[in-house]
């Protein structure tokens, strides 16, 4: 059999005007995973709703961290690929979830070069029914209707891997050698509690309160909240962090269900009201940098951070196209090749 690996991720419009980002929305929001309603409430929410006002204000946002070669995320998706393909001898192809190019034309890619057994490769660290599930569903269902004798092996949640964390926490400890930080703040991408308790293999382990996720389960396998405290824990153990100066939060909800919390908003808010001056924001739930940690954490955090008495503000990027990381990731998917 000849080996291929297949990178994804999130996604992003094809550009900044409104319909596109109008096209991006629908195809995210309507996705099963992300708003979990039965079909006819989420197109009533979703089309009904938030597609007659989201889409603009949604532009607005991604013009402000637009590049000149085009989305950030998608930029740097493509640099990791590039980087990750000099490095090992497997075809590397690059997909998004939504938008382009798509799971079926990587995946089509693949298979044009005559593979046909793929790494299939989340660029999540931590499991969630909105990114890695929804992924995995999605391409094993391209694969059975256009592919059916390829073959999907699925890297799981890499949260807890040691050469990850040490990725994660060197990445930080580079990022703060010209900022003393009084506090580090753990920001990860929020999803609904309805999500955790779905994803409970055990259907009864996950109560979202402070003693499940440090209590041995089989349900962390699936747990996105235990795997946020846990990467947040590794690496804080790694460097050598103090308690009491760093935390995890959760950010960009939406809607009035109840969501994984603390907030990161109120969280930073709340930092600054308390006397911390230098503030430090790391976001673990991202591999690439894009509109989440650039703009909402980069500009809007950093500016309310300082509305309320902080000072100075550091958005730590994400791992993008490190060397370290790409170094990591060329580990994994020789080892899949040794297979």
């Amino acid at each position: 059999m000849k080996k291929g690996v297949l990178l994804v991720n999130l996604g992003s419009p094809d550009s900044t005007e409104t319909k596109d980002v109008k096209k991006y929305l629908d195809e995210f929001l309507m996705d099963e995973r992300v708003i979990d309603l039965p079909y006819l409430l989420r197109a009533l929410l979703v089309k009904g709703i938030i597609l007659n006002t989201r889409p603009k204000k949604s532009a607005k946002a991604y013009k402000k961290i637009w590049w000149p070669e085009g989305s950030p995320l998608i930029v740097l998706s493509k640099r990791l690929q590039t980087n990750l393909q000099k490095k090992v001898s497997l075809p590397v192809e690059l997909a998004m979830r939504y938008g382009n190019p798509s799971i079926e034309h990587g995946l089509t890619q693949l298979n044009n070069q005559g593979v046909d057994e793929v790494l299939l490769l989340p660029l999540y660290p931590q499991f969630a029914m909105a990114t890695t599930e929804t992924i995995v569903v999605l391409a094993e269902k391209i694969k059975k209707e256009k592919f059916p004798t390829m073959k999907l092996e699925i890297l799981p949640a890499f949260y807890n891997k040691k050469d990850y964390i040490k990725n994660l926490a060197d990445s930080i400890q580079d990022s703060l050698q010209n900022f003393k930080s009084d506090y580090i703040l753990f920001s990860y991408h929020g999803v609904p509690e309805r999500h955790i308790r779905k994803s409970d293999v055990t259907k009864s382990h996950c109560q979202i309160n402070n003693t499940c996720c440090v209590t041995p389960s089989e349900a962390h396998d699936f747990c996105y909240r235990h795997q946020c405290l846990e990467t947040t824990r590794q690496v804080a153990e790694v460097l050598g962090l103090e308690e009491g100066k760093f935390s995890t939060s959760f950010q960009s909800r939406l809607g009035r269900d109840p969501w994984l919390q603390p907030y990161t908003d109120a969280t930073i808010d709340g930092l600054a009201q308390k006397g911390i001056k230098k503030l430090a924001v790391v976001t673990p739930a991202f591999v690439s940098d894009c509109l989440e940690t650039l703009e909402e954490i980069g500009m809007e955090a950093a500016e309310s951070f300082k509305e309320n008495g902080g000072e100075h503000f550091l958005s730590i990027p994400c791992l993008n196209d490190r060397e370290d990381w790409v170094h990591t990731l060329t580990s994994w998917v020789q080892e899949f090749e040794k297979k």
